[in-house]
């Protein structure tokens, strides 16, 4: 089913997303993530392109095996990142010989290595070109992404990003899942500055339990998503109780939730590093 015609239902829809592992054993765990995540009924589930479009192949296998296997609805994360126009047209022509309806469109991040992104020759620049590439082919429905604190690279912050994301929404981006962040106020005013903007296609916020602090502080430097003061109060003297931190960081995860949802949120984008645990317990306490 497309992602536009899932929106279109009642919601809140809860969606999670997994990367694809580099070994056969991560892959069986990915597996077994899946299974048991589907005792919460996701309304979609998303798989990662790896980092600078690394795991393309590993990718789109897991993706069409999701789609035949598990009964689940697949989005397919596609990247800028090394590959022509021509070979990402021929990976959509796979998708949708496969009957894959749902592609997340992304710049993606420079690869290993590497300072900044490049596109190749014969490659795309922008995220808002790939869209209304992506658009232009099969008849996908697209999602795409942004950042409601500001991508690291925009010199002018959300402002860059509502504009480009106008420009997504124009190029056929039917809703947009948003980077993860830890205080709602910063998805409230993005929400509003988007829609004063012209955005109207679903902004699915994007939640991140935290399971190990010193990691989540790593990847919020990288992809810019602050760490308030109260959530580092609660979580840095947990360090030495990975226990008790996990659960700390669902409750964190469920009162964001709750808080979320109670103000309007089309849904809610679960960033789940393949474990199932805490996105399952997330969502018994908003059940």
């Amino acid at each position: 089913m497309k992602l536009s015609d899932i929106l279109a239902r009642p919601g809140p829809h809860i969606s999670c997303e997994f990367f694809p592992p580099k070994t056969d054993k991560g892959e069986e765990n990915l597996w077994n993530c899946l299974q048991e995540l589907k005792a919460i009924d996701p309304a979609y589930v998303s798989v990662t392109y790896g980092a600078g479009g690394s795991t393309q192949e590993r990718t789109k296998r897991i993706v069409e095996r999701i789609k035949k296997e598990t009964g689940l609805e697949p989005v397919a994360h596609l990247t800028c990142v090394g590959s022509t126009k021509q070979e990402l047209g021929a990976l959509l022509d796979e998708y949708h010989a496969a009957g894959i309806e749902n592609i997340l469109a992304l710049r993606g991040d420079a690869p290993e290595g590497m300072d900044k992104f490049e596109a190749v020759a014969g490659g795309f620049s922008y995220a808002t070109d790939l869209t209304a590439f992506v658009h232009g082919r099969n008849n996908f429905s697209i999602a795409v992404a942004s950042y409601p604190e500001g991508h690291p690279e925009s010199p002018n912050g959300v402002v860059d990003d509502i504009r480009y994301l106008k420009i997504k929404q124009d190029n056929g981006a039917d809703a947009v899942v948003t980077q993860y962040f830890f205080d709602n106020e910063h998805f409230y005013r993005f929400r509003d500055m988007a829609h004063k903007a012209g955005v109207t296609i679903p902004l699915i916020p994007g939640i991140m339990p935290i399971g190990n602090f010193d990691q989540i502080k790593r990847f919020s430097g990288m992809c810019g998503a602050s760490i308030p003061v109260s959530v580092e109060a609660v979580m840095a003297p947990l360090r030495d109780d990975l226990d008790a931190m996990k659960q700390a960081g669902i409750d964190l995860a469920s009162e964001q939730c709750r808080d979320l949802l109670a103000n309007g949120a089309a849904g809610l984008h679960f960033y789940t590093l393949n474990k199932s645990e805490a996105t399952i317990a997330i969502h018994n306490n908003l059940s």
